[in-house]
């Protein structure tokens, strides 16, 4: 920390958190006359950006691996886990799908399964994490498309989410993402079917905050809002789970 002031601040995040980090930034803009330009995109990718050189105050991961890699090469510090997640199915309004064959479909040759591209973005990771647990790992793998946070991933529409476009333009049947996209998807397309999946298959996502090296006064008390009740409320309201206490409590 350098301890100047600034009146605006960086924000990179991954882009998960859109839609309640511009909710919380806006809240702590208010309460503290600084701005926050936020960068919204796959977390690997973001790192990447923050590794050659671009200038970002503060990062917020959708795992705790990107975060501690910036750690590690002393570009800041320390991580702190501030949100929890989880991955849900996203469907087509007329498929036959429900938690008890949720895996049998995924499976199914004929079935179109879309994943976010591994690396770039943490959500593509997790899911591989989950076809590690069925036992069909490689054929689901192979089958898998990646369709969202890669390079050269399609941008839907303006205004439009991107799981929603995917499906309603027939690229996909169903994605198998975090929880929270799947809700900001059906807000859209209120008919898309969401599927919880069997506590079995089920892999938790951790998101982990950090604050860059030579980072102003102001970026700390970001990440403090963002760890503060008021922040965790806003995250609650958009489906993820509070990480200010252990999970549990």
């Amino acid at each position: 920390m350098n301890g100047g002031t600034a009146a605006s601040l960086s924000l990179y995040a991954a882009g998960s958190l859109d839609a309640a980090l511009s909710d919380v930034a806006r809240a702590f803009t208010m309460s503290t006359g600084t701005s926050v330009a936020a960068t919204f995109g796959p977390s690997g990718t973001l790192r990447a950006r923050i590794e050659a050189g671009e200038t970002a105050d503060v990062f917020a991961s959708a795992d705790m691996h990107h975060p501690r890699v910036l750690e590690a090469a002393s570009l800041g510090g320390p991580v702190a886990l501030f949100a929890r997640n989880r991955l849900s199915l996203l469907a087509r309004p007329d498929l036959d799908i429900s938690s008890d064959i949720a895996l049998t479909v995924m499976c199914d040759p004929a079935i179109r399964l879309g994943i976010s591209t591994p690396g770039a973005d943490p959500s593509g990771d997790y899911a591989h994490a989950l076809f590690h647990k069925t036992g069909d790992a490689d054929a689901l793998r192979d089958k898998a498309m990646s369709l969202t946070g890669g390079p050269d991933s399609a941008t839907p529409p303006d205004g439009r989410n991107a799981y929603a476009w995917l499906i309603e333009t027939g690229q996909i049947d169903i994605f198998l993402t975090y929880h929270t996209n799947t809700l900001l998807a059906r807000s859209q397309m209120p008919l898309l079917q969401i599927v919880e999946l069997p506590e079995t298959l089920q892999v938790r996502a951790e998101y982990g905050l950090i604050v860059l090296r030579d980072a102003p006064t102001e970026a700390w008390k970001l990440a403090m809002h963002i760890l503060s009740p008021a922040g965790q409320s806003v995250l609650g309201r958009y489906g993820f789970d509070a990480a200010a206490l252990p999970k549990g409590d």
